[in-house]
């Protein structure tokens, strides 16, 4: 039943990706032609002129004359211009889509780059298209379920450890070393549910890693009214994974609040490295913290940071507005090798 099923699904987003292309063409109002027909109707149609020329009255002198070797030459322009200019029509909505690409995050919803050009391309665009709500789909779950397992799993583990903890104080010798046993293998399960957790990082950082992917998250948060600025060389020290997703969802976290809180028209996004790690940046030129009590979005920002040993700090950016800045450790192994290369 379950192979059917997958079948079935298959199926229907197939045919809703063709409905899309469909609907697309159908709002244009235009009969979406293929590149490879619109090139070879264009070299036809050249070839067909040339070939009528030479079997009518005009005809190539041995040597060729200036007047003939002018209209050769002519011709051969017009037949390459026409070819230029089928090719930028044609492939403009393969650079847009390219550009869509390049800033795409699959955590921060966005336009998607509209099903138009040949048909081959059109295809292409809505095929992507339906690929990315597929993987936004995917990573709002994984969200939702690292959530979960984080939240609700994690202070129910938490609960019973400290539960059995009292009950350890209360019973009788002979029953301690079974207490003991339960809380380990509660303290285990606690450490697999925030390990799962950890590991269900988003997809963008596997497939483009913490660079590219800060990079692609200003771009995201870049619209009108706010302009972001990123500095993010590309030589880091090595982080753990755990490092990475932290620095990338405080880095999301803090442009998030810029943008919906902080009425500012300007941040910027930096990523340096130190002697003992890396430090975030995240900076704006809005209306700063204030004394409105902390929400859930800068206690998150806290507890990610805990989780890693990290230090955050919030405070006034110079000339106004707000800085976030979090400093996060190398690991052990990357710290100790860096001593042993700095003595001498």
């Amino acid at each position: 039943m379950g192979v059917v099923t997958d079948i079935r699904s298959r199926s229907r987003a197939r045919r809703l990706a063709a409905a899309v292309s469909c609907a697309e063409a159908g709002r244009s109002g235009k009969r979406t032609v293929s590149l490879f027909w619109r090139i070879f109707s264009l070299n036809a149609a050249g070839l067909f002129v040339a070939t009528a020329l030479l079997l009518g009255p005009l005809t190539v002198s041995t040597p060729v004359l200036p007047g003939e070797a002018l209209i050769l030459l002519v011709g051969l322009a017009a037949l390459l211009a026409g070819n230029a200019v089928v090719l930028r029509v044609g492939l403009r909505p393969l650079h847009r889509l390219g550009r869509a690409m390049a800033t795409a995050d699959l955590l921060v919803p966005g336009a998607r780059p509209v099903v138009a050009g040949p048909a081959e391309a059109a295809q292409l665009i809505a095929t992507y298209n339906t690929m990315l709500d597929r993987l936004q789909a995917q990573e709002r779950e994984r969200h939702r379920i690292a959530r979960e397992l984080h939240d609700a799993v994690g202070q129910t583990l938490t609960a019973v450890l400290l539960q059995l903890k009292r009950v350890a104080d209360r019973v009788p010798g002979d029953l301690r070393e079974e207490v003991a046993l339960a809380q380990e293998a509660t303290r285990s399960g606690l450490d697999e549910i925030r390990r799962i957790a950890r590991r269900l990082r988003p997809g963008v950082l596997e497939e483009l890693g913490l660079p590219s992917a800060l990079r692609s998250l200003a771009a995201e948060f870049t619209h009108h009214g706010l302009s972001v600025e990123h500095h993010v060389p590309g030589d880091l020290p090595p982080l753990a994974p755990e490092a990475e997703l932290v620095l990338y969802r405080v880095a999301q976290e803090g442009l998030t609040n810029t943008a919906r809180h902080a009425a500012a028209d300007h941040a910027a996004l930096s990523l340096r490295p130190l002697a003992d790690g890396v430090e975030l940046l995240v900076r704006d030129n809005g209306t700063g913290l204030g004394t409105a009590a902390e929400g859930a979005g800068i206690r998150g920002m806290r507890e990610r940071a805990l989780l890693i040993g990290a230090e955050i700090h919030f405070e006034p950016a110079p000339g106004g507005g707000t800085d976030v800045r979090l400093r996060v450790p190398a690991p052990p192994g990357e710290r100790s090798a860096d001593r042993t290369g700095d003595s001498p």
